[in-house]
């Protein structure tokens, strides 16, 4: 399971609304003083998600202190359907113009480049759609 803290910052009867901090990669190493990412990083570091997540049994604050738990599985699925899937599109996109139109290279390329933005875009339509089943999976457990 993957495990993150939350913060409550709304409720209504059927859902929460929770606030987590995005965190970075860079920030324990002893070089991140020093780093180009790790000074990067403190550029960035008030930056918080909101979502909403349906309400499980119990009384809920705003302001308290919950774990959310999602399934590993979960993660690589939608992980490999947002970065491979643009990256298959621009391939296969590219290859096929290649074989079948008579263009010049710059123009397949400005097409493929162009299939892998909207691949992104189709890919966030349709995800918002499945928001559901993404939240059935997603476990809240209060912190006692």
């Amino acid at each position: 399971m993957i495990r993150e803290l939350a913060e409550v910052i709304a409720v209504d009867e059927s859902s929460l609304l929770v606030a987590t901090q995005l965190k970075t990669g860079c920030s324990g190493c002893a070089q991140q003083n020093t780093c180009g990412a790790g000074v990067i990083s403190k550029a960035f570091a008030d930056r918080r998600a909101q979502f909403r997540v349906a309400k499980p049994m119990g009384e809920f604050r705003v302001g308290e202190q919950l774990e959310l738990l999602l399934p590993e599985q979960t993660l690589t699925h939608f992980s490999l359907l947002m970065y491979g899937l643009p990256i298959v599109v621009l391939t296969l996109l590219a290859m096929l113009l290649t074989k079948v139109t008579s263009w010049s290279e710059g123009w397949i390329i400005l097409t493929a480049f162009a299939g892998f933005g909207l691949s992104f875009i189709g890919l966030k339509k349709w995800l918002s759609q499945r928001d559901i089943q993404i939240n059935k999976q997603l476990k809240v457990v209060q912190i006692s």
